[in-house]
């Protein structure tokens, strides 16, 4: 290189580089045999500047350095960053394979650059070995796609609920990337500012900060990498949200015919997973007039069927099956959920349903009209329990004012119900004198019996 900069040696420009059988030139002066002065002979130079290009890194970049006026000067291509030469007219100097130069029409000399790498990222110049010397630049930009870099993004977090958690991701790439995030699930981002929560689909920022989460943050996060490069990147980060088991029992009593399969279930919520079970049997209660039953742990078998479905992450449906229903399966029955951070119960009641015998009875006043039958239900609902009742109410030839029972006629002056059995009972009647217990003393002994059941079946 010379001291003017240029790859090529002076020596090169003489005009003995011009000498040749048709236009011998002379050395001496600067005036050829044809009386042609040298110096008026036009210079070289370039007709356009270089094109800068980008190019996709593993792609191949093509330079274009086009001369006029060439003559006997020559064109060399250089690397500027460490001032290496790569070709002097159509030969590559430099021991790399992935340069090649290519000569078209005469005056136009292509770089070609294969297989592009990341460093090879810079500007090169196009050389003509004039005095003084002429260049110009020509810049390769390469684009790199991105890459997310695991050891400074977030693997799986584990935050307690009511926690602050805070995700993160960081991707290489040229140009640098966009970091956006998004639930794997197409849920909402859950965003807190300033005491407000914001329900977003996408943020974008290395950093996803999100305050006093809840177990429905608990899931799969995106980190989504992606510039002007395909393609983009992602890397899944799962957010685990901790919290003692939670139990939901959708009913808390139920009714069993004999010999039919009664169908438990209880809803759990829980984070770490739970280990959940069914057991049948209650502790003792004080002032209860209940039976103890030693609780029992029920296994899956042949008498129980025992099932678990996971509905989310930390949703659970644990179910029962009590097949072939009898009395002695009447009682209480409790799905349990237990992890490390606590535990939890669910308690359903069994009884028994009886289904009723139907008797005729035929009628010997014909004057008696009887109406169908209406069935009222009256339920009765608690937190945790459900209780039922049903009355039977026939519709005398007057609707306005239904009676409790089918009705003919009474030769005590009143009505005779068809159920004269339920209907002594209540009444107390011995006699043909009508001598019976008084109808107050009736109704609050009805009234005790009736409230003692609701009681029991709302425990």
């Amino acid at each position: 290189m010379n001291a003017h900069g240029s790859m090529l040696s002076s020596d090169h420009m003489d005009v003995h580089m011009y000498t040749n059988p048709k236009h011998p030139f002379v050395r001496a002066g600067n005036t050829g045999l044809a009386g042609l002065n040298v110096d008026q002979l036009p210079e070289p130079d370039f007709t356009e500047p270089i094109e800068n290009i980008t190019v996709p890194v593993g792609r191949e970049a093509i330079l274009s350095c086009s001369v006029q006026n060439l003559g006997g000067y020559k064109v060399g291509w250089m690397r500027v960053s460490d001032q290496t030469v790569l070709a002097l007219q159509g030969r590559v100097v430099t021991h790399n394979a992935r340069y090649s130069v290519v000569h078209e029409d005469m005056r136009t000399w292509r770089l070609k650059i294969r297989q592009l790498r990341e460093s090879d990222r810079g500007c090169y110049m196009c050389q003509i070995n004039a005095i003084p010397m002429k260049k110009q630049l020509g810049c390769i930009d390469v684009y790199v796609p991105p890459d997310i870099n695991d050891d400074e993004s977030s693997s799986d977090v584990t935050v307690r609920e009511g926690e602050d958690a805070t995700l993160f991701c960081s991707a290489n790439g040229h140009p640098p990337p966009r970091i956006t995030w998004r639930r794997e699930d197409g849920s909402p981002l859950l965003i807190r500012r300033n005491k407000t929560v914001a329900r977003v689909d996408s943020y974008y920022d290395n950093l996803l900060n999100l305050s006093d989460v809840d177990r429905k943050q608990m899931g799969a996060y995106l980190c989504i990498a992606a510039n002007d490069v395909p393609p983009a990147v992602s890397k899944r980060v799962f957010l685990n949200v901790h919290f003692s088991p939670q139990i939901v029992t959708p009913r808390s009593l139920f009714g069993g015919l004999a010999e039919s399969d009664v169908d438990l279930e209880c809803m759990i919520q829980a984070s770490p997973i739970s280990v959940n079970y069914w057991i049948k049997g209650s502790a003792p209660k004080r002032n209860s007039y209940e039976s103890f039953i030693r609780p029992e742990m029920l296994l899956d078998g042949k008498k129980h069927y025992i099932s678990e479905e996971k509905l989310s992450p930390y949703e659970f449906r644990l179910k029962l099956v009590v097949r072939n229903f009898s009395r002695s399966d009447l009682g209480i029955y409790t799905c349990i959920s237990t992890n490390s951070l606590g535990r939890a119960n669910g308690t359903i009641r069994i009884y028994e349903i009886k289904i009723p015998t139907s008797t005729s009875t035929t009628s010997t006043t014909s004057t008696t009209t009887h109406m169908p039958t209406t069935i009222l239900r009256s339920t009765i609902t608690s937190s945790t329990k459900i209780a039922t009742a049903e009355v039977f109410i026939t519709e005398t030839t007057t609707p306005e004012y239904p009676t409790f029972f089918p009705v003919h006629g009474d030769p005590y002056g009143g009505q005779m119900e068809a159920n004269q059995h339920l209907h002594d009972i209540m009444y107390s009647r011995g006699d043909d004198t009508g001598a019976g217990t008084p109808m107050l003393v009736v109704h609050c002994i009805v009234a005790a019996v009736m409230l003692q059941a609701l009681l029991i079946a709302i425990r």
